[in-house]
């Protein structure tokens, strides 16, 4: 054999082994099984399903990653905001001390003239779901429903996308409402919802957190899974917070008021228990909390019908229908970690959950107009409380999906598959 082709053999030989011994990269891809993401001990949400998106968008699911950009953008939005404090409204609380939440009835008006003696226009006279915009102005309201939103969001954002910007904003925001000596507020609601010239504080007060911050627990569990500028320091401090929060929610005056309430905000007040009790570690708490709303609330507060008379009879029948609703299907997402299926219960009358869902379906789709008195009807507020029916089984609201009409900002379900009151208004 001459050199030349005994030469191009070898070649031959070299390239085979070569091709062996290195894949290509679609390959390497194809053996290799990537790291999955870390699933966040939340408290509403669940973690395992956040841990599959995020798999999923990994892989480019192309409707997550559509619904990602929806997502991504209200964080952007928060990035140039913020962050905020209880100590820069222009008055403090009664009591002198500016550490102290103050927020102002929404549905209150002043009736009498202002004066130099009669400054707020006092007496004070209610409006039912009439909003007074004197409330937005001059207390902590507003800005602790940003605090609540912000960290949601960009929590979320950095989960599914890395990007140390998201988690960085939603930490400086956490630090300076809760946490930072100089800026942070006291653990207690002793001065939500006052009534110039009336209340210095209510116990209806406690509907202000109750309608929300459990989705600023859901973000620290996000930002706990080894989040950017959110330290083992931080995580404890948090934890610390939120338990002292928990005892005054638990014992106090207002606390015991609110959580005799019989409509939305007895509601709000058991899924705000549960969940605090959940993040600090007492799940028998939080237990025992989603086991009672069986009798406590389902059974007195929806009909037979699957209609809740009490959210009826208001001005705004179809926003308090789904808002209470809200506050049901996320207890009903805590009763999941702690072995209560809530969706499952029927009442001596049948009511439950999954009727009462189905019982708004018909506005819900478009198929039927509602029919009671409601002030500003937008048919998207029940987006999310039929998403949750249909997750968890109900054929009719499984069929009406499709049917829903999507939120402004885009449906962001299959990200943050829990329910959120979509037409929020205060109180």
């Amino acid at each position: 054999m001459s050199a030349r082709p005994r030469f191009r053999i070898l070649l031959t030989a070299a390239a085979l082994c070569a091709a062996v011994a290195v894949p290509s990269a679609p390959a390497r891809a194809a053996y290799e099984t990537p790291v999955a993401p870390k699933v966040p001990k939340t408290v509403v949400l669940d973690g395992g399903r956040l841990q599959q998106a995020k798999v999923r968008l990994d892989r480019g699911d192309p409707q997550l990653k559509r619904a990602l950009g929806d997502l991504t953008a209200r964080a952007d939005n928060w990035l140039d905001q913020g962050p905020w404090t209880v100590v820069d409204k222009p008055k403090p609380a009664p009591g002198g001390d500016v550490h102290e939440y103050l927020s102002q009835a929404p549905y209150w008006w002043p009736s009498g003239p202002k004066s130099p003696d009669n400054p707020w226009g006092c007496p004070y006279v209610q409006r039912d779901g009439q909003r007074n915009p004197e409330v937005d102005t001059g207390t902590d309201r507003q800005d602790a429903e940003k605090v609540f939103d912000s960290t949601y969001e960009l929590s979320l954002a950095w989960y599914y996308t890395g990007r140390k910007q998201y988690a960085e904003k939603a930490a400086a925001v956490l630090r300076t409402w809760f946490l930072d000596p100089a800026t942070r507020m006291n653990p207690n609601l002793d001065h939500g919802q006052f009534i110039p010239c009336k209340y210095d504080g209510r116990a209806i007060g406690i509907i202000d957190f109750s309608q929300s911050y459990t989705s600023v627990l859901d973000a620290i569990a996000l930002l706990n899974t080894g989040a950017p500028g959110w330290s083992k320091d931080d995580r404890s401090a948090m934890r610390g917070w939120n338990a002292d929060f928990l005892d005054w929610l638990a014992h106090s005056a207002f606390g015991e008021e609110e959580g005799a309430a019989k409509n939305n905000h007895g509601t709000f007040y058991d899924l705000q228990l549960a969940a605090l009790a959940y993040a600090t570690g007492d799940k028998d708490l939080a237990r025992r909390t989603v086991l009672d709303a069986r009798a406590k609330r389902i059974d007195p507060q929806i009909a037979a019908d699957g209609s809740q008379p009490q959210e009826l009879a208001r001005t705004r029948s179809w926003h308090y229908s789904t808002f209470d609703l809200v506050a049901y299907t996320r207890l009903a997402a805590i009763g999941r970690h702690v072995g209560v299926d809530l969706w499952s219960y029927r009442g001596p009358d049948g009511q439950g959950l999954l009727k009462s869902v189905d019982f708004l379906l018909p506005a819900a789709t478009g198929a039927k107009a509602w029919a009671y008195p409601e002030l500003e009807f937008h048919r998207f507020a029940a987006s999310d409380v039929v998403h949750a029916a249909a997750d968890a089984g109900d054929r009719a609201a499984q069929a009406a999906v499709p049917k829903l009409e999507a939120p402004p900002g885009g449906d962001l379900w299959a990200l943050r598959p829990a329910a959120e009151q979509l037409d929020s208004i205060a109180g």
